[in-house]
């Protein structure tokens, strides 16, 4: 049988115990080749090939519930489950999800795209089985990719031990998540699996357990044994009352179905421990999992990274603008410190990493941790740069209210990712960030327009005097490819108009000033003067600005943004209007992402279907 002929894990069963390494070198093969030129999340998901195979052999999916931490590991269970020929669409528009998505297959028992989430999720689905009366059903959380260092997964944890629930935590140890793990768990997880004596010992019981199938109580005994003899302290997940079982090799198929179908027949919550290479089968990824974690295009035979050709000097992204940006506030203001939540890489923290070491500090996957570490380090003087996806920064709202604004504390939260960031769809748009921060007392919150903007508001940032300041940017490249501008102090409050115009005004917010400028060139040869404000900040509001707007006499006001509408900029300079000039209310239109959850797709497709494109303002300028 080949992966050609599984459309489900009921054809899996067929094969014997030994067949199955063939269809997982098969499958990484697939997942390979399909994404080197369907670009996804690539290493992750290699590196847990054996263990999908494993888990759907042995359980009785889609009744037992898969829950896969995160999502990144989840690219072979959807090729099992039915989704072999779709997986080429992965991430497109119309496409198949990049994540499980519980509407997509009854195999996704639960929506993922943000860490740590899994194991709270398992447990309330096994509490519901019981209390349904059934209590056969087995509850599976993959969780791995450094989720386990989120708060959520360790609540979870303590809450599991307690429950008796039919829960089996699957530990995928991997060693990273997008940037290397740090912090005492992964020193923990890494004396477990590197213990010789402690290896020694769980050998000598996978050998009388091959020969005894009814030696169950002589493997808890001795793995009990094991466990005190290497570690020399009571293990973790059994002090919380799980049940600990492993390391085990990840990529041993036969040994993770053996000790799978002996998990299977433990009542209670158990944990077991698989060790796996991330970017397991790739060479490349394997060796560099960090820039395999998402590689885009590549050679599916020698693994090397295929870059677009460029003609002449580009625009950076706006993340490497912050990341060299910071480096230079940072060598005239020793006061600056950055902070990144297992993203240093991604935000181009890694680049102050490389040369002030001791001035970058990795939480790890905890961004309610960030951002209360990041104000206690305000507290003491210094001045934070704590760099958050703006969609993972929603887990951290009270931090940003409790610990940071409410005591006027000087952190410096730039929400990369901002907006809409397209393939990989409604767990990452970062479209909330602007209603939910517009309520919050005493917070600055800004959004640049290009480069120049993000480092003059940087700049600005970090003078004495401000308290929290939000610098929220979207993912990828700016505007202009000279980025290094000498940085200027900008007025707090305060926007700027960037066109002339005398029939129809755009004020826009952030990147959508862009937007808003090709929309007024196109509309000149229309015989249409479009004037263009850049508003800069959304708290304080510019109302002076405002008021000059509304006395320009234009037939046409639009604001758009790249947020949702309902409480965000538009709705702020309606809200102004309504109050001081009521006769703009009628003249005023605005665009914004609407009420709805935003699929996956090309960033340009999705702004033109949210109808906030350059398009969308050329429409609504011709508006009567």
């Amino acid at each position: 049988m080949t992966l050609n002929d599984i459309n489900s894990p009921a054809d899996l069963k067929k094969l014997s115990v030994g067949e199955l390494q063939p269809v997982a070198d098969e499958l990484r093969s697939y997942i390979i080749n399909t994404l080197s030129t369907h670009p996804g999340h690539l290493a992750s998901s290699l590196g847990t090939v054996e263990l999908t195979v494993a888990l759907h052999y042995v359980f009785n999916t889609p009744d037992d519930k898969l829950i896969w931490d995160v999502g990144h590991q989840a690219y072979g269970h959807k090729i099992l489950t039915g989704r072999r020929d779709a997986f080429q669409t992965i991430r497109t528009y119309g496409g198949i999800s990049g994540f499980p998505k519980r509407s997509e297959s009854p195999y996704d028992a639960f929506g993922t795209g943000h860490s740590s989430t899994s194991i709270s999720a398992a447990l309330g689905m096994a509490i519901a089985s019981k209390l349904q009366g059934n209590t056969q059903r087995k509850h599976i959380a993959v969780i791995g990719d450094g989720s386990l260092t989120g708060g959520e997964a360790f609540e979870a944890l303590n809450n599991v031990g307690t429950s008796k629930s039919n829960i089996i935590v699957i530990l995928n140890d991997n060693g990273i998540s997008i940037d290397k793990a740090v912090g005492g768990l992964n020193g923990y997880l890494l004396k477990i699996t590197s213990s010789p004596r402690y290896n020694k010992l769980k050998e000598q019981v996978w050998q009388k357990l091959d020969n005894r199938e009814s030696s169950k109580s002589f493997f808890r005994r001795l793995t009990s044994v094991a466990k005190a003899i290497a570690l020399g302290s009571n293990n973790l997940f059994e002090s919380l009352g799980i049940r600990y079982f492993g390391p085990v090799d990840g990529h041993n198929i036969e040994q993770l179905v053996n000790t799978l179908q002996r998990l299977k027949d433990i009542n209670g919550p158990t944990l077991l421990h698989v060790v796996t290479r991330k970017g397991r089968g790739l060479r490349q990824a394997e060796q560099n999992p960090i820039a395999y974690h998402a590689p885009g295009f590549f050679d599916a035979e020698t693994g090397r990274q295929i870059q677009a050709p460029s003609s002449g000097a580009q625009p950076l992204k706006y993340q490497e603008v912050f990341g060299r940006t910071i480096i230079e506030l940072a060598e005239q203001n020793p006061a600056i410190v950055g902070i990144t939540p297992a993203m240093a890489t991604g935000c181009s923290l890694n680049l102050m990493m490389d040369c002030m070491p001791h001035r970058v500090f990795d939480v790890g996957i905890s961004e309610q941790h960030a951002v209360t570490f990041a104000a206690g380090l305000a507290a003491q003087g210094m001045v934070p740069f704590c760099n958050i996806y703006s969609s993972f920064a929603q887990r951290a709202y009270d931090q940003i209210i409790h610990d940071v604004a409410l005591q006027g504390l000087p952190v410096v939260l730039c929400l990369d990712r901002a907006g809409l960031v397209g393939d990989d769809g409604p767990t990452h748009h970062g479209v909330f960030d602007l209603a939910a921060l517009r309520p919050v007392p005493g917070i600055t919150i800004c959004a640049p327009s290009n480069e120049h903007e993000l480092r003059n508001m940087m700049y600005t940032a970090q003078l004495p005097g401000h308290g929290p300041f939000v610098i929220r940017y979207p993912r990828g490249a700016s505007v202009n490819a000279d980025w290094q501008n000498p940085m200027v102090e900008l007025e707090i409050g305060k926007g700027h108009r960037v066109k002339e115009g005398s029939d129809v005004a755009f004020l826009a917010l952030g990147h959508s000033v862009n937007d808003a400028l090709a929309a007024a060139a196109d509309l000149q040869r229309d015989n249409i003067s479009a004037a263009v404000y850049d508003m800069r900040f959304l708290k304080p509001l510019d109302t002076g600005l405002l008021d000059t707007i509304a006395q320009q006499g234009y037939r046409r006001i639009i604001t758009v943004e790249d947020g949702v509408q309902l409480g965000g900029f538009g709705e702020s300079v309606m809200e102004y209007f309504a109050e001081h000039h009521p006769e703009q209310i009628s003249l005023t239109r605005i665009l914004a992402i609407p009420d709805s959850f935003i699929t996956h797709g090309s960033v340009a497709q999705l702004k033109s279907d949210c109808h906030i494109d350059k398009q969308a303002l050329i429409s609504a300028a011709h508006e009567s």
